[in-house]
């Protein structure tokens, strides 16, 4: 390929988004740890200085990558993929301890957090994996395998241990959805995951009438006319939530109970079982996650790890000057921001270290307060637009390899964005994940800088015949 067909090949959207980020995120990391009359980004025992090397060693890495053949990749890619796995394996045994975590590698004054790296050698495995010809994971042997690719780091992330890091790895089922798995798995999924979410702000005995309910309602429309069914759901909701309400919790989920089951019967004897099935099947599967979610969360998860959850879902249970702190804070910085923003160098949350972690997991309370709304925007638009263009490659991708590949980048890059944002407005539970290009952390920067370069290198592979 010549030199203007290179040229020609370049998204030069995507790598333009690329160093802006870059950019802003280096000067955001320097307003979170400046401190006035210092030359800090010089110092390289600094923060900001070890970052300023970082980046450097990034862009580096970006462009040595734009020197090497795209096809190499996927030749690679399981090689990579053991590699990681083999470094995680090994921060288990050889690690540094930081905040309760076995996460990371310290050499030097230099930390290294191979868990990064693995999301890059999981992203090449699995769009290898899935454009494999004869790989059709619709298959269940098949998509047991994807599944095993993506569960392999999630397992040895766990035992570090690092929950945020690990859910980051489930964004990779969405590249199972882009390469064929029927949505009825998600729709499952998504169900599960309401279920045990509502566990966690109700108690299991409201989940359990509402569940009763939801099932006899179900069968009581099926069997009646709109009308008459409508009244006999309000008689029994009523009834059962009245007694429940009254102190009598068993009584009225007995009621809702009694219902279901005699409804049911009437199903069996009428021989629609199959009907019944459908219906039953969900009604017992939120019970029994509600029981288990509720039995996790009060016997088997630290205090700490129920403070997160809480924080999120029940912040009225948390002391504001303990588990509460860090929200209200950001939340307040971002607030302080208004339109314009204070100015760069000028927040006063920022500069007095009110926020805590504003380096790493709240980067982006010190772009509301000193950049403000107009500020944040920009951030969250250039996201955007990168994940758009992402997308835009994966689709014009001249194989299944590279599109599996954009679309393992573009999950990962917007779970981090999404998580880490929400958590600084106390919208996500707060699980210590980074922004991309923004938030200080050396192996971060890194891993994804490798990421946007080897996508942007297979981009080019395009004009080739």
């Amino acid at each position: 390929m010549s030199l203007k067909q290179r040229k020609a090949g370049i998204d030069w959207i995507t790598l333009s988004v690329f160093f802006s980020l870059l950019i802003v995120g280096w000067l955001m990391l320097y307003a979170a740890t400046y401190v006035e009359g210092s030359k800090s980004f010089i110092e390289f025992n600094s923060p900001i200085g070890k970052q300023t090397i970082w980046v450097f060693i990034s862009v580096l890495v970006f462009l040595i990558v734009q020197l090497i053949d795209e096809k190499i990749w996927n030749s690679l890619a399981y090689i990579i993929y053991a590699g990681s796995i083999f470094l995680l394996l090994l921060v288990l045994v050889l690690g540094t301890e930081i905040k309760g975590a076995r996460s990371w590698f310290v050499f030097s004054g230099f930390s290294f957090q191979p868990s990064e790296i693995a999301k890059f050698g999981t992203s090449l495995a699995l769009a290898s994996y899935l454009s494999f010809y004869r790989i059709n994971v619709k298959s269940m042997k098949y998509m047991m395998g994807a599944i095993g690719i993506i569960m392999g780091p999630v397992v040895l992330i766990l035992l570090q241990p690092d929950a945020g890091s690990a859910v980051v790895f489930s964004s990779l089922f969405i590249v199972l959805y882009r390469s064929g798995i029927s949505s009825v798995y998600y729709i499952i999924a998504g169900f599960l995951f309401f279920i045990f979410i509502g566990s966690l702000v109700y108690s299991f005995e409201a989940i359990t009438l509402l569940s009763l309910l939801s099932g006899s309602a179900v069968l009581i429309f099926n069997k009646y006319k709109p009308l008459r069914a409508g009244l006999l759901i309000l008689i029994l909701a009523t009834m059962s939530i009245a007694i429940y309400h009254n102190g009598y919790q068993l009584y009225g989920i007995l009621i809702a109970a009694l219902a279901l089951i005699g409804f049911s019967i009437w199903y069996l004897i009428q021989r629609k079982s199959s009907f019944l099935a459908v219906v039953a099947t969900p009604v017992a599967l939120a019970i029994v996650l509600s029981f288990a979610s509720s039995y996790t969360f009060n016997n088997i998860l630290q205090p700490h790890q129920q403070d997160r959850i809480n924080v999120w879902l029940r912040p009225t249970k948390c002391d504001p000057y303990g588990s509460l702190y860090n929200i209200i804070q950001s939340k307040v910085a971002i607030g302080s921001g208004g339109i314009q923003g204070k100015g760069f160098l000028k927040g006063e949350m920022t500069k007095l270290n009110y926020v805590p972690e504003q380096s790493t997991d709240f980067i982006f309370s010190t772009v509301g307060e000193e950049q403000g709304f107009l500020g944040s925007f920009m951030v969250i638009f250039l996201f955007t637009v990168l994940l758009i263009r992402i997308t835009i490659i994966a689709e014009r991708g001249k194989n299944r390899f590279i599109r599996y590949y954009a679309y393992g980048v573009a999950s990962i890059i917007f779970v981090h964005f999404f998580i880490n944002i929400g958590m600084a407005m106390g919208l996500m539970p707060v699980i210590g994940i980074p922004l991309p290009f923004l938030s200080k952390g050396g192996s971060s920067l890194l891993g994804f800088s490798i990421m946007i370069g080897v996508l942007l290198k297979m981009d080019q592979a395009r004009l080739r015949r």
